[in-house]
Protein backbone atom coordinates (compact mmCIF):
# COMPACT_ATOMS: atom_id res chain seq x y z
CA UNK A 1 0.00 0.00 0.00
CA UNK A 2 2.79 2.41 0.92
CA UNK A 3 4.59 1.56 -2.33
CA UNK A 4 1.43 2.39 -4.31
CA UNK A 5 1.10 5.75 -2.56
CA UNK A 6 4.77 6.53 -3.13
CA UNK A 7 4.41 5.61 -6.80
CA UNK A 8 1.40 7.89 -7.21
CA UNK A 9 3.29 10.82 -5.64
CA UNK A 10 6.30 10.03 -7.81
CA UNK A 11 4.25 10.01 -11.03
CA UNK A 12 2.19 13.15 -10.39
CA UNK A 13 4.72 15.95 -10.38
CA UNK A 14 2.17 18.80 -10.44
CA UNK A 15 0.01 17.26 -7.67
CA UNK A 16 2.88 15.86 -5.62
CA UNK A 17 2.46 18.10 -2.55
CA UNK A 18 -1.35 17.85 -2.43
CA UNK A 19 -1.22 14.06 -2.79
CA UNK A 20 1.28 13.89 0.04
CA UNK A 21 -0.91 16.06 2.27
CA UNK A 22 -3.90 13.79 1.58
CA UNK A 23 -2.05 10.91 3.27
CA UNK A 24 -2.89 10.04 6.90
CA UNK A 25 -0.37 11.81 9.21
CA UNK A 26 0.97 8.49 10.53
CA UNK A 27 1.86 7.33 6.98
CA UNK A 28 3.49 10.47 5.62
CA UNK A 29 6.97 9.99 7.06
CA UNK A 30 7.25 6.36 5.91
CA UNK A 31 6.06 7.21 2.38
CA UNK A 32 8.47 10.17 2.25
CA UNK A 33 11.43 7.98 3.24
CA UNK A 34 10.58 5.62 0.37
CA UNK A 35 10.89 8.38 -2.25
CA UNK A 36 14.10 9.37 -4.09
CA UNK A 37 16.33 11.91 -2.32
CA UNK A 38 15.58 14.67 -4.83
CA UNK A 39 11.81 14.34 -4.26
CA UNK A 40 12.33 14.18 -0.49
CA UNK A 41 14.14 17.52 -0.70
CA UNK A 42 11.40 18.98 -2.91
CA UNK A 43 8.60 17.97 -0.52
CA UNK A 44 10.53 19.03 2.60
CA UNK A 45 11.02 22.45 1.02
CA UNK A 46 7.29 22.88 0.34
CA UNK A 47 5.93 21.49 3.62
CA UNK A 48 5.43 23.98 6.44
CA UNK A 49 7.27 23.65 9.76
CA UNK A 50 4.25 22.22 11.59
CA UNK A 51 3.89 19.43 9.00
CA UNK A 52 7.58 18.51 9.24
CA UNK A 53 7.48 18.45 13.05
CA UNK A 54 4.43 16.17 12.85
CA UNK A 55 6.48 13.65 10.85
CA UNK A 56 8.69 13.20 13.92
CA UNK A 57 5.75 11.92 15.96
CA UNK A 58 5.76 8.65 14.00
CA UNK A 59 9.40 8.14 12.98
CA UNK A 60 12.56 6.98 14.75
CA UNK A 61 15.13 9.67 15.62
CA UNK A 62 17.56 8.38 12.95
CA UNK A 63 14.81 8.63 10.31
CA UNK A 64 13.92 12.17 11.41
CA UNK A 65 17.63 13.01 11.21
CA UNK A 66 17.80 11.70 7.63
CA UNK A 67 14.88 13.94 6.63
CA UNK A 68 16.22 17.04 8.40
CA UNK A 69 19.48 16.65 6.51
CA UNK A 70 17.49 17.39 3.33
CA UNK A 71 16.81 20.99 4.36
CA UNK A 72 19.06 24.07 4.89
CA UNK A 73 20.79 24.38 8.28
CA UNK A 74 19.04 27.63 9.19
CA UNK A 75 15.58 26.12 8.86
CA UNK A 76 16.79 22.91 10.48
CA UNK A 77 17.75 24.82 13.66
CA UNK A 78 14.26 26.37 13.83
CA UNK A 79 12.61 22.97 13.44
CA UNK A 80 14.76 21.35 16.12
CA UNK A 81 13.36 23.79 18.68
CA UNK A 82 9.83 22.61 17.88
CA UNK A 83 10.49 18.86 18.27
CA UNK A 84 9.49 17.00 21.44
CA UNK A 85 12.13 17.01 24.16
CA UNK A 86 13.06 13.32 23.94
CA UNK A 87 13.33 13.12 20.14
CA UNK A 88 14.98 16.55 19.95
CA UNK A 89 17.83 15.40 22.18
CA UNK A 90 18.45 12.29 20.08
CA UNK A 91 18.21 14.10 16.73
CA UNK A 92 20.61 16.82 17.89
CA UNK A 93 23.01 14.08 18.95
CA UNK A 94 22.79 12.30 15.57
CA UNK A 95 23.17 15.54 13.59
CA UNK A 96 26.61 16.07 15.16
CA UNK A 97 28.05 13.27 13.04
CA UNK A 98 29.02 13.19 9.38
CA UNK A 99 26.17 11.53 7.48
CA UNK A 100 28.70 9.55 5.41
CA UNK A 101 30.28 7.77 8.40
CA UNK A 102 29.28 4.86 10.62
CA UNK A 103 27.74 7.30 13.12
CA UNK A 104 25.69 8.83 10.32
CA UNK A 105 24.14 5.42 9.57
CA UNK A 106 23.40 4.38 13.15
CA UNK A 107 20.18 4.11 15.13
CA UNK A 108 19.72 4.72 18.87
CA UNK A 109 17.23 1.89 19.33
CA UNK A 110 19.16 -0.22 21.85
CA UNK A 111 19.54 -0.79 25.58
CA UNK A 112 22.61 -1.62 27.67
CA UNK A 113 22.70 -4.18 30.49
CA UNK A 114 25.57 -5.35 32.66
CA UNK A 115 26.66 -8.98 32.18
CA UNK A 116 26.00 -9.96 35.82
CA UNK A 117 22.28 -9.05 35.64
CA UNK A 118 19.42 -11.56 35.52
CA UNK A 119 16.68 -11.97 32.93
CA UNK A 120 14.22 -10.51 35.44
CA UNK A 121 16.31 -7.32 35.53
CA UNK A 122 16.42 -7.35 31.73
CA UNK A 123 12.62 -7.69 31.41
CA UNK A 124 12.13 -4.55 33.51
CA UNK A 125 14.55 -2.55 31.32
CA UNK A 126 12.87 -3.76 28.11
CA UNK A 127 9.36 -2.90 29.38
CA UNK A 128 10.55 0.57 30.35
CA UNK A 129 12.14 1.11 26.90
CA UNK A 130 9.12 -0.25 25.04
CA UNK A 131 6.75 1.95 27.04
CA UNK A 132 8.82 5.03 26.21
CA UNK A 133 9.52 4.30 22.51
CA UNK A 134 6.95 1.70 21.45
CA UNK A 135 9.79 -0.45 20.07
CA UNK A 136 11.62 -3.61 21.09
CA UNK A 137 15.33 -2.72 21.36
CA UNK A 138 18.59 -4.46 20.57
CA UNK A 139 20.08 -5.78 23.82
CA UNK A 140 23.76 -4.97 24.25
CA UNK A 141 25.72 -6.45 27.15
CA UNK A 142 28.39 -4.27 28.77
CA UNK A 143 31.04 -4.58 31.45
CA UNK A 144 32.34 -1.38 33.05
CA UNK A 145 30.72 0.55 30.22
CA UNK A 146 32.42 -1.37 27.39
CA UNK A 147 30.73 -3.66 24.85
CA UNK A 148 30.91 -7.37 25.64
CA UNK A 149 28.42 -8.64 23.07
CA UNK A 150 24.75 -8.95 22.18
CA UNK A 151 22.00 -10.87 23.90
CA UNK A 152 19.78 -12.54 21.24
CA UNK A 153 16.13 -11.75 21.90
CA UNK A 154 15.04 -15.39 21.72
CA UNK A 155 16.94 -16.09 24.98
CA UNK A 156 14.12 -14.36 26.85
CA UNK A 157 11.86 -17.27 25.93
CA UNK A 158 14.23 -20.10 26.90
CA UNK A 159 15.74 -18.72 30.12
CA UNK A 160 14.59 -18.60 33.73
CA UNK A 161 13.76 -15.28 35.38
CA UNK A 162 16.46 -15.55 38.06
CA UNK A 163 19.09 -16.84 35.62
CA UNK A 164 22.04 -14.59 34.77
CA UNK A 165 22.40 -13.42 31.19
CA UNK A 166 26.17 -13.88 30.85
CA UNK A 167 26.08 -17.45 29.46
CA UNK A 168 23.87 -16.39 26.53
CA UNK A 169 26.05 -13.53 25.25
CA UNK A 170 26.81 -13.65 21.51
CA UNK A 171 29.59 -11.83 19.66
CA UNK A 172 28.64 -8.84 17.52
CA UNK A 173 30.88 -6.82 15.12
CA UNK A 174 31.73 -3.23 15.99
CA UNK A 175 33.28 -0.19 14.26
CA UNK A 176 34.57 3.22 15.31
CA UNK A 177 32.13 6.10 14.80
CA UNK A 178 34.27 7.82 12.14
CA UNK A 179 34.69 4.83 9.80
CA UNK A 180 33.42 5.88 6.39
CA UNK A 181 30.34 4.27 4.91
CA UNK A 182 32.33 2.19 2.41
CA UNK A 183 34.34 0.70 5.26
CA UNK A 184 31.09 -0.21 7.02
CA UNK A 185 29.76 -1.88 3.86
CA UNK A 186 33.01 -3.80 3.43
CA UNK A 187 32.82 -5.06 7.04
CA UNK A 188 29.16 -6.00 6.58
CA UNK A 189 30.01 -8.06 3.47
CA UNK A 190 32.94 -9.83 5.13
CA UNK A 191 31.06 -10.52 8.39
CA UNK A 192 27.38 -11.07 7.54
CA UNK A 193 25.35 -10.08 10.58
CA UNK A 194 22.06 -8.32 11.12
CA UNK A 195 23.72 -5.43 12.94
CA UNK A 196 27.01 -3.61 13.63
CA UNK A 197 27.68 -1.67 16.84
CA UNK A 198 29.13 1.86 16.58
CA UNK A 199 31.70 2.84 19.22
CA UNK A 200 32.97 6.26 20.29
CA UNK A 201 36.67 7.17 20.44
CA UNK A 202 36.74 5.92 24.06
CA UNK A 203 35.09 2.62 22.95
CA UNK A 204 31.79 3.37 24.65
CA UNK A 205 28.65 2.49 22.70
CA UNK A 206 27.14 5.19 20.47
CA UNK A 207 24.53 3.32 18.44
CA UNK A 208 23.59 0.39 16.21
CA UNK A 209 23.66 0.05 12.43
CA UNK A 210 21.01 -2.40 11.25
CA UNK A 211 21.35 -4.50 8.10
CA UNK A 212 18.29 -2.96 6.44
CA UNK A 213 19.89 0.51 6.75
CA UNK A 214 23.11 -0.80 5.16
CA UNK A 215 21.20 -2.50 2.33
CA UNK A 216 19.23 0.69 1.71
CA UNK A 217 22.47 2.65 1.50
CA UNK A 218 24.00 0.09 -0.92
CA UNK A 219 20.94 0.45 -3.17
CA UNK A 220 21.26 4.25 -3.16
CA UNK A 221 25.01 4.00 -3.80
CA UNK A 222 24.42 1.70 -6.79
CA UNK A 223 21.90 4.14 -8.25
CA UNK A 224 24.30 7.06 -7.73
CA UNK A 225 27.12 5.14 -9.42
CA UNK A 226 24.91 4.53 -12.44
CA UNK A 227 24.16 8.26 -12.63
CA UNK A 228 27.85 9.09 -12.28
CA UNK A 229 28.86 6.72 -15.07
CA UNK A 230 26.38 8.41 -17.39
CA UNK A 231 27.25 11.97 -16.35
CA UNK A 232 23.73 12.62 -15.04
CA UNK A 233 22.92 14.99 -12.17
CA UNK A 234 21.88 13.50 -8.82
CA UNK A 235 18.93 15.88 -8.93
CA UNK A 236 17.51 14.37 -12.11
CA UNK A 237 14.50 12.09 -11.86
CA UNK A 238 13.27 9.69 -14.54
CA UNK A 239 9.94 11.56 -14.72
CA UNK A 240 11.42 15.07 -14.98
CA UNK A 241 10.42 17.32 -17.86
CA UNK A 242 12.49 17.49 -21.05
CA UNK A 243 13.72 20.96 -20.06
CA UNK A 244 15.13 19.73 -16.71
CA UNK A 245 16.78 16.76 -18.44
CA UNK A 246 18.44 19.09 -20.96
CA UNK A 247 19.60 21.41 -18.16
CA UNK A 248 21.19 18.53 -16.23
CA UNK A 249 22.92 16.88 -19.20
CA UNK A 250 23.98 19.45 -21.79
CA UNK A 251 27.31 20.40 -20.15
CA UNK A 252 28.66 16.86 -20.18
CA UNK A 253 27.43 16.37 -23.74
CA UNK A 254 29.31 19.51 -24.80
CA UNK A 255 32.45 18.12 -23.13
CA UNK A 256 31.86 14.88 -25.01
CA UNK A 257 31.41 16.83 -28.25
CA UNK A 258 34.77 18.53 -27.69
CA UNK A 259 36.51 15.19 -27.16
CA UNK A 260 34.79 13.81 -30.27
CA UNK A 261 36.25 16.68 -32.33
CA UNK A 262 39.66 15.82 -30.93
CA UNK A 263 39.28 12.25 -32.17
CA UNK A 264 38.06 13.58 -35.54
CA UNK A 265 41.18 15.77 -35.76
CA UNK A 266 43.36 12.67 -35.35
CA UNK A 267 41.48 10.96 -38.19
CA UNK A 268 41.92 14.04 -40.43
CA UNK A 269 45.70 13.66 -40.15
CA UNK A 270 45.38 10.42 -42.14
CA UNK A 271 42.89 11.51 -44.80
CA UNK A 272 45.28 10.54 -47.61
CA UNK A 273 45.64 7.01 -46.25
CA UNK A 274 41.84 6.68 -45.86
CA UNK A 275 41.28 8.07 -49.37
CA UNK A 276 43.70 5.52 -50.83
CA UNK A 277 42.24 2.61 -48.84
CA UNK A 278 38.55 3.36 -48.21
CA UNK A 279 38.09 -0.07 -46.62
CA UNK A 280 39.89 1.25 -43.53
CA UNK A 281 36.84 3.37 -42.69
CA UNK A 282 34.77 0.19 -42.26
CA UNK A 283 37.02 -1.14 -39.49
CA UNK A 284 37.79 2.11 -37.63
CA UNK A 285 34.59 2.06 -35.50
CA UNK A 286 35.31 -1.57 -34.53
CA UNK A 287 38.76 -0.76 -33.11
CA UNK A 288 37.53 2.35 -31.26
CA UNK A 289 34.30 0.73 -30.01
CA UNK A 290 36.04 -2.35 -28.60
CA UNK A 291 38.54 -0.12 -26.82
CA UNK A 292 35.73 1.96 -25.27
CA UNK A 293 33.89 -1.15 -24.07
CA UNK A 294 37.05 -2.67 -22.57
CA UNK A 295 37.91 0.62 -20.84
CA UNK A 296 34.43 0.88 -19.31
CA UNK A 297 34.69 -2.70 -17.99
CA UNK A 298 37.99 -1.82 -16.29
CA UNK A 299 36.50 1.40 -14.92
CA UNK A 300 33.59 -0.48 -13.31
CA UNK A 301 35.98 -2.86 -11.54
CA UNK A 302 38.26 0.00 -10.41
CA UNK A 303 35.43 2.14 -9.01
CA UNK A 304 34.22 -0.82 -6.97
CA UNK A 305 37.78 -1.53 -5.78
CA UNK A 306 38.29 2.09 -4.73
CA UNK A 307 34.93 2.17 -2.95
CA UNK A 308 35.79 -0.96 -0.95
CA UNK A 309 39.37 0.29 -0.34
CA UNK A 310 40.82 -2.71 -2.18
CA UNK A 311 42.79 -0.29 -4.38
CA UNK A 312 45.32 1.88 -2.54
CA UNK A 313 48.89 3.15 -2.89
CA UNK A 314 50.28 -0.32 -2.14
CA UNK A 315 48.09 -2.25 -4.60
CA UNK A 316 47.69 0.36 -7.37
CA UNK A 317 50.72 -0.69 -9.47
CA UNK A 318 49.75 -4.36 -9.36
CA UNK A 319 46.13 -3.56 -10.22
CA UNK A 320 47.13 -1.38 -13.19
CA UNK A 321 49.58 -4.04 -14.46
CA UNK A 322 46.90 -6.76 -14.17
CA UNK A 323 44.43 -4.64 -16.14
CA UNK A 324 47.02 -3.92 -18.85
CA UNK A 325 47.86 -7.64 -19.13
CA UNK A 326 44.16 -8.54 -19.23
CA UNK A 327 43.67 -5.93 -21.94
CA UNK A 328 46.53 -7.41 -23.94
CA UNK A 329 45.20 -10.98 -23.71
CA UNK A 330 41.67 -9.88 -24.63
CA UNK A 331 43.20 -7.86 -27.46
CA UNK A 332 44.96 -10.95 -28.84
CA UNK A 333 41.73 -13.01 -28.67
CA UNK A 334 39.58 -10.35 -30.34
CA UNK A 335 42.40 -9.29 -32.69
CA UNK A 336 42.74 -12.81 -34.05
CA UNK A 337 38.98 -13.01 -34.62
CA UNK A 338 38.68 -9.68 -36.44
CA UNK A 339 41.89 -10.32 -38.40
CA UNK A 340 40.48 -13.66 -39.57
CA UNK A 341 37.26 -11.97 -40.66
CA UNK A 342 39.21 -9.30 -42.57
CA UNK A 343 41.32 -11.94 -44.37
CA UNK A 344 38.31 -14.11 -45.31
CA UNK A 345 35.92 -11.26 -46.16
CA UNK A 346 38.25 -8.80 -47.84
CA UNK A 347 40.94 -11.21 -49.04
CA UNK A 348 43.60 -8.95 -47.48
CA UNK A 349 46.18 -10.48 -45.09
CA UNK A 350 47.78 -7.04 -44.67
CA UNK A 351 44.48 -5.50 -43.54
CA UNK A 352 44.00 -8.44 -41.16
CA UNK A 353 47.43 -7.85 -39.65
CA UNK A 354 46.80 -4.09 -39.28
CA UNK A 355 43.46 -4.43 -37.55
CA UNK A 356 44.67 -7.35 -35.39
CA UNK A 357 47.66 -5.38 -34.09
CA UNK A 358 45.55 -2.24 -33.61
CA UNK A 359 43.03 -4.23 -31.56
CA UNK A 360 45.75 -5.62 -29.26
CA UNK A 361 47.35 -2.20 -28.72
CA UNK A 362 44.03 -0.38 -28.16
CA UNK A 363 42.80 -2.90 -25.57
CA UNK A 364 46.10 -2.54 -23.70
CA UNK A 365 45.55 1.24 -23.80
CA UNK A 366 41.95 0.73 -22.58
CA UNK A 367 43.16 -1.36 -19.63
CA UNK A 368 45.75 1.26 -18.71
CA UNK A 369 43.48 4.33 -18.89
CA UNK A 370 40.50 2.47 -17.40
CA UNK A 371 42.64 1.77 -14.32
CA UNK A 372 44.61 5.04 -14.11
CA UNK A 373 41.81 7.60 -14.64
CA UNK A 374 39.68 6.63 -11.59
CA UNK A 375 42.82 6.45 -9.38
CA UNK A 376 43.87 9.91 -10.60
CA UNK A 377 40.39 11.35 -9.97
CA UNK A 378 40.37 9.87 -6.47
CA UNK A 379 43.76 11.46 -5.74
CA UNK A 380 42.44 14.82 -6.94
CA UNK A 381 39.57 14.52 -4.46
CA UNK A 382 36.97 13.92 -7.17
CA UNK A 383 34.38 11.16 -7.43
CA UNK A 384 36.20 8.43 -9.43
CA UNK A 385 32.96 7.42 -11.16
CA UNK A 386 31.90 10.91 -12.25
CA UNK A 387 31.71 10.84 -16.04
CA UNK A 388 35.09 9.06 -16.26
CA UNK A 389 33.69 7.13 -19.22
CA UNK A 390 33.98 10.32 -21.30
CA UNK A 391 37.73 10.53 -20.70
CA UNK A 392 38.29 6.81 -21.16
CA UNK A 393 36.38 6.61 -24.44
CA UNK A 394 38.27 9.71 -25.62
CA UNK A 395 41.59 7.99 -24.90
CA UNK A 396 40.58 4.78 -26.64
CA UNK A 397 39.10 6.64 -29.63
CA UNK A 398 42.12 8.91 -30.09
CA UNK A 399 44.79 6.23 -29.59
CA UNK A 400 42.71 3.59 -31.38
CA UNK A 401 42.31 5.71 -34.50
CA UNK A 402 45.93 6.86 -34.38
CA UNK A 403 47.42 3.36 -33.98
CA UNK A 404 45.14 1.82 -36.62
CA UNK A 405 45.73 4.52 -39.23
CA UNK A 406 49.46 4.86 -38.46
CA UNK A 407 49.92 1.11 -38.92
CA UNK A 408 48.00 1.33 -42.21
CA UNK A 409 50.17 4.24 -43.35
CA UNK A 410 53.37 2.30 -42.59
CA UNK A 411 52.27 -1.04 -44.06
CA UNK A 412 50.60 0.34 -47.17
CA UNK A 413 53.47 2.79 -47.66
CA UNK A 414 51.26 5.85 -48.25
Amino acid sequence: MKNDLAQEILLNRTKRVSLFRDLPPNSRGFVLLGLPNAIQRELMKKLNNKEIVQLGDYLDPDEVTDLLQRIPKKRRRRLLKKLGRDIKKKVEFLLKFDSRTAAGLMSLDYIEIRKNKTFEDLSKIIRKHEKRTGKIPTILVVEEGFLVGELPFYTLAISKRNEKINKYIAKVPSVKYDMDENGVISLFKKNPHNKIIVLDSDYSILGVIYSDDILKFIENQSANNLRDFAGISDEEDVLDSAFIKVKNRYKWLIVNLGTAFFAAMIVSLFKETISAFVLLAVYMPIVAGMGGNAGTQTLAVMVRGLALKEVNSKTAKKVILNEVIAGGVNGIINGLLVAGIAVLWNKSPVLGLIIGLAMVINLIIAGFFGAVIPIFMKKMGKDPASSATIFITTATDVFGFFVFLQLATIMYGT
